[in-house]
């Protein structure tokens, strides 16, 4: 008996809802996985977006028996590579079934198409950078991931380390509870960083989306810039930013922390719209959209998914300040708990101001590389 192979091919453009819909079929049985509404991850890989506009793309898809069981993306990202002066490529959007074998052909075709732009390195996953979702999780498996987190089953990291990659960095995930009061001596910390000459908390103006998200990505820029792994973030994306948040963003979402009326932090905090996307399974339809709403007016947890501080005004205990103002908004909305992620694993001094103030890691997610 013959037995059947599965084979990667390239995908076109005109068949990207193959690459799209694969992981929600994948999934439909997993009670964690959430997927995103496929309207945004179909935006997200259009040429059009504006990430595409300074990296390119291969999209592969594996099959057998003419049925799709694995997919993967292979982004070569010039911003990247400009601002750290390597020849990194990276791999995103993996999904596979449990077999090496159909990994281990879809990593390699990623590395090849990667090898052949003049790439020494493949790393990932991004999906397509660390600007958005990335890494795989390799430790909390028993609960759902919250926005813009991802989740994969534990069988995951196996597939990508037989096929060669090793281990880069891990990105923490930590929980804090609302009502989980502050310690006194955290207290008194706060206290003295509010007594501080003409330092302000300040909300901000949704009415001037575009100015604040400005103003945003001129801090994060500037804040992350020297974080491994960083892309700065570019007018176009921004502007696309905005338009995506408008609908959903509140005041109490996203606050600056000024000295001198001058910005020079900030905090980004989103309610977890992954707990209403459970019941879309991608798309809303008149048959979700009732459960889908309900959701929406109930949901019991958020994230703290950005915050930043100008490099001259570190160390004086502003974030502990934006973190004491999302956990204010958490207790504001009744959320449970909060999910501060992700950090680095090895940026200690971030990590300890999260462990002073509560919070808790609870997942952790990989990032892997192999040389070409």
């Amino acid at each position: 008996m013959i037995m059947s192979q599965s084979f990667v091919s390239e995908i076109s453009e005109k068949n990207l809802i193959d690459f799209v819909n694969f992981p929600y079929e994948l999934f439909k049985k997993n009670p964690y996985w959430v997927g995103e509404l496929k309207k945004d991850v179909f935006h997200l890989l259009e040429l059009k977006h504006p990430f595409w506009q300074h990296s390119e793309r291969k999209l592969f898809i594996a099959r057998k028996d003419g049925r799709i069981i694995g997919r993967i993306a292979a982004v070569l990202n010039h911003s990247y590579n400009e601002f750290h002066d390597e020849n990194t490529g990276f791999f995103g959007f993996f999904d596979c079934i449990n077999n090496e074998e159909t990994a281990k052909k879809l990593l390699d075709q990623a590395s090849l198409w990667l090898k052949e732009k003049g790439a020494g390195i493949i790393r990932g996953p991004v999906n397509p950078s660390t600007n958005e979702t990335c890494g795989i999780l390799i430790e909390g498996f028993d609960s759902p991931p919250v926005i813009m987190m991802p989740y994969n089953p534990p069988y995951y990291a196996g597939l990508i380390e037989n096929a060669g990659f090793s281990k880069i960095k891990d990105l923490l995930a930590f929980k804090k509870y609302s009502d989980e009061p502050f310690s006194d001596r955290l207290k008194k910390i706060l206290k003295r960083i509010e007594r501080t000459a003409n330092i302000e908390i300040k909300q901000a103006d949704i009415k001037n989306l575009s100015c604040e998200l400005s103003l945003f990505k001129e801090i994060y820029n500037q804040a992350w810039a020297e974080n491994w792994g960083f892309v700065p973030i570019t007018d176009n994306e921004i502007i696309d930013l905005a338009n995506t948040l408008k609908p959903l963003l509140k005041p109490e979402y996203l606050y600056f922390v000024q000295i001198n009326n001058k910005a020079i932090g900030f905090v980004l905090l989103l309610p977890d719209f992954n707990i209403p996307l459970k019941t879309a399974n991608g798309k809303l339809t008149l048959l979700n959209i009732l459960p889908f709403l309900w959701k929406m007016l109930n949901i019991n947890r958020g994230r703290l998914l950005a915050m930043g501080v100008k490099k001259e005004y570190r160390n004086r205990g502003i974030e502990l300040l934006l973190i004491e103002q999302a956990m204010k908004s958490a207790q504001k909305f009744n959320w449970d708990y909060a999910e501060l992620s992700w950090t680095l694993e090895d940026n200690e001094k971030v990590n300890k101001v999260i462990d002073m103030a509560g919070g808790k890691v609870y997942k952790k997610y990989r990032i892997y590389d192999k040389t070409l």
